[in-house]
């Protein structure tokens, strides 16, 4: 590590340089007045599509939200920048274009790291959630809201959290993990004294009441109706009605009381139509389709054919036009960095020789990091592959050593009389035990291929973990381009997955095993999941081999998060850098 230190040493020494030199010279600073200028263009734009998205003309309030987000400053300007996103996602999810909703709020993610103010990643976050959730992708959208409740935010908003975590439990009927999360917020300060709050919460419990055959659901239903209602004051109110509406057509549904039943979707309806929920409306259409006949129910039909047409055109134009803004935002953007590039080349050729020698050295510094940078990942890679070569020469040498085993089942079969049933059938269970253990710690330690039998290698050894009673899915492994994944890569993927596996043979005790894989902005994401009993990391984490998986992924400049709770399974994600 003599070398390391050398250039750390001189790198030092050329920063020191750098700084007199670049103290010397004029630095270049973002004019105070153009920032002034584009903050004030900025708020302006904001403002304007405040203004028209509360008209619901949400077409021209994305044009100026998606002007505000392309000139902002992801340093200076990274509040607005999240703002302007939000705003986007959310018109993005009105128009039904939840792919649009997902691109905009997964740019954000590498910026909201640097807010301080966490209700602005709470926002984000809470977004994704949401998206996630009406493309019926239960897990990621709990996953987001897991994330929310990790940051400092205030009340409102964690409960905010906590009630589309329990609404996403009701979608996947887990009504009673819904109920835990409804009672706790009923005997909150803020739920009871907030009318909006207290109708969603009671609402929701008591549709869950009513699932699991609780006696006080229609109270708790009826109770939240009158809430609303009382407090019907702004346009979120009675678009919050369509809830309570269709929970109560369920519950007389469920008790064969289709007057009431009707009724409720009648309301249902009506309310979506006052508020323009196009989703809703087709929603109580079809309910009405359902529990009408004759002449009525031909006309709610015909009604639903011709708004489903309608929205399905007037989505699709939307989604044309976002795409097309954010073409040209993004063309122009372009050409705005082009035109600044070559102005900036030009002041750059009229520097001094003071500038010119700062760019030398910048080139030295640069260089400097980038041989320091290739040595130490050259050193990684040797361990990496060191580690390797030992593991294959430990498996060999494990099946050397299990020659005593082998001689005490000889010593056996020489003193024991082998005509006997019950000793050859012994003789061959301890026959099978060797053959079977020295198959095993060879093909946990044995060479990898990682050339063009890779993919079938290692699809073999994933199904190999297999049995009667437990069942291994694998997902798009053959979509992954392992030809542009290094060989180092390939043999980490290979022994964290075998790890993963031997980790649920032993300990897991379930009987479903899903391991799915993904590539995504130059990443490998790597997703297992097993339905066992799960992990006490406290307790076993240091006995297992998850710090080896935890050590393989680090090598390799991935990260691994691990997700268990006793008698749940257990959830791993890991991202590597393709």
């Amino acid at each position: 590590m003599i070398l390391p230190r050398l250039i750390l040493r001189i790198l030092s020494i050329l920063l020191a340089v750098l700084s007199l030199t670049l103290y010397s010279c004029k630095q270049k600073e973002r004019p105070t007045n153009e920032y002034k200028k584009d903050k004030r263009k900025i708020d302006f734009l904001i403002k304007k599509g405040e203004l028209l998205y509360k008209k619901t003309q949400y077409d021209s309030a994305f044009f100026y939200f998606n002007k505000a987000k392309t000139i902002c400053n992801r340093k200076e300007d990274l509040k607005e920048y999240i703002y302007s996103t939000t705003y986007l996602c959310s018109i993005s999810q009105l128009n039904g274009d939840y792919a649009n909703c997902e691109d905009i709020a997964t740019e954000a993610i590498p910026y909201i790291v640097h807010v301080k103010n966490e209700k602005y990643k709470w926002r984000i976050f809470f977004i994704l959630a949401t998206n996630y959730a009406k493309l019926l992708d239960f897990n990621n959208a709990k996953y987001y809201h897991s994330k929310s409740l990790k940051l400092k935010i205030d009340s409102e908003r964690r409960f905010c959290t906590l009630i589309s975590l329990s609404y996403l439990n009701i979608r996947e009927k887990k009504y009673n993990q819904a109920i835990k999360i409804l009672e706790f917020l009923t005997h909150q300060k803020l739920i009871i004294n907030d009318p909006e709050f207290q109708s969603v919460v009671m609402n929701n419990l008591g549709y869950c009441y009513f699932k699991t055959h609780k006696k006080n659901a229609l109270h708790f239903l009826k109770k939240s109706l009158e809430i609303r209602l009382k407090n019907t004051k702004s346009f979120m109110d009675d678009w919050g009605l369509t809830a309570n509406y269709y929970y109560l057509y369920e519950y007389y549904t469920e008790k064969k009381d289709f007057s009431k039943a009707i009724k409720y979707a009648y309301l249902l309806y009506k309310t979506a139509k006052k508020v323009d929920n196009t989703d809703d409306q087709l929603l109580a259409l079809s309910l009405l389709v359902k529990n009408t006949e004759g002449k009525k129910s031909k006309d709610y039909a015909l009604k639903y054919v011709k708004l489903n047409d309608s929205i399905t055109e007037v989505r699709q134009k939307a989604k044309n036009y976002f795409a097309k803004l954010k073409y040209d935002s993004k063309k122009e953007k372009e050409e705005n960095l082009k035109l600044k590039a070559e102005k900036e080349l030009q002041q750059e050729l009229e520097r001094n020789k003071n500038i010119v020698i700062t760019f030398i050295i910048i080139i030295i510094i640069l260089l400097s990091a980038f041989i320091y940078y290739y040595l130490i990942q050259k050193n990684k890679k040797e361990k990496i592959q060191t580690a390797y070569n030992t593991e294959i020469r430990i498996a060999k040498k494990l099946h050397d050593e299990l020659a005593n085993e082998i001689f005490q089942t000889i010593n056996f079969a020489e003193t024991q009389d082998l005509s006997s049933p019950e000793i050859s059938g012994k003789l061959l269970e301890n026959l099978d035990s060797i053959y079977s253990t020295t198959r095993n710690i060879s093909k946990e330690n044995n060479q990898i291929e990682t050339g063009e039998q890779f993919e079938n290698d290692l699809k073999e050894m994933i199904t190999s973990f297999g049995s009667k009673t437990v069942n291994i899915i694998i997902n798009n492994l053959e979509e992954i381009n392992w030809k542009k994944t290094s060989k180092l890569k390939k043999i980490a993927i290979y022994r964290v997955i075998q790890e993963l596996l031997v980790n649920m043979k032993k300990h897991s005790q379930s009987n479903l095993v899903l391991i799915s894989f993904k590539t995504q902005e130059n990443n490998l994401l790597l997703n297992y999941y097993d339905n066992g009993k799960g992990i006490d990391f406290k307790q076993t984490k240091k006995k297992s081999g998850l710090y080896n998986i935890e050590n393989r992924i680090e090598a390799i400049n991935g990260t691994i998060t691990f997700d268990s709770n006793q008698n749940k399974g257990v959830k791993t994600s890991i991202v590597i850098p393709l």
